[in-house]
């Protein structure tokens, strides 16, 4: 038997642990079981020389990322992930959306504000998750939270933005774009049902994050009104009124 090969089931040596560039590998395969991806993980994080490891596996490995050939997703994909977190589906919506280029382009901010809904959900002083987890069956509180979509012109998404009146936020989920060629910037809009607009402040066009929404603006978190994007100079924000185009906009959703 060729000494460089490593032991087979059944002979000896073959129930020990792998040795370290073996279970780095077995991490980027994926291939580990739950709680050995857990250890392993930790391991490379507080371990310089395993960290090394695993990341020289990434270099190995990544050329194959090339060749696989890209899979459209199900258009059945996004109702089922709005059905199990209790999400009401937004009416209106084009036929295509969901086979919008630039909508899976934002696949990462659609899986942000899953988890970040859940986590913001999570009731107070509640432990954190593991990094490494199932995802758990949504909880009534965030249930209760309507996505509204902002969308372009086009019928694009631009945003997504995930409201809780209790705590007065608005989690602001970009579909990634590209910065304005003039340097505005996009500013968040509330616009309740018959009444002026009012500035939520400054949005990122690739991070998601959390808007805190004024005391006197938390009444118009509710079905009927709009919320709106408009393209406004850098300086000056939020702005008592808005002076540049509107460039995605949705109503609210209960």
């Amino acid at each position: 038997m060729n000494a460089s090969l490593p032991p087979q089931h059944g002979e000896p040596g073959a129930g020990d642990p792998p040795d370290d560039d073996v279970l780095a590998g077995e991490l980027v395969l994926g291939v580990l079981g739950p709680e050995e991806r857990r250890r392993a993980q930790a391991r490379a994080v507080a371990d310089r020389e395993f960290s090394a490891r695993v990341a020289s596996w990434e270099r190995r490995f990544a050329p194959w990322l090339a060749e696989v050939a890209p899979l459209a997703p199900s258009v059945q994909l996004w109702p089922q992930i709005c059905r199990r977190l209790g999400w009401e589906s937004t009416p209106g919506r084009r036929p295509g959306l969901w086979q919008s280029l630039a909508l899976w382009r934002g696949a990462a901010a659609l899986a942000a504000v899953v988890a970040l809904a859940l986590w913001l959900s999570r009731p107070p002083g509640a432990p954190q998750p593991p990094a490494v987890a199932a995802v758990p069956p949504p909880v009534e509180s965030a249930a209760a939270r309507a996505v509204t979509t902002l969308a372009h012109d086009d019928g694009s998404p631009g945003w997504l933005a995930s409201i809780d009146p209790v705590h007065g936020t608005v989690l602001v989920v970009p579909v990634p774009g590209a910065p304005d060629a003039n340097g505005r910037v996009p500013e968040l809009w509330i616009i309740p049902a018959g009444k002026a607009p009012r500035s939520l402040g400054a949005v990122s066009i690739d991070k998601s994050h959390t808007v805190a929404v004024p005391a006197d603006s938390r009444s118009a978190l509710v079905a009927g009104s709009v919320l709106a994007i408009t393209l406004e100079p850098a300086s000056g924000v939020p702005h008592a009124a808005p002076s540049g185009p509107i460039i995605a906009k949705g109503a609210i959703q209960t």
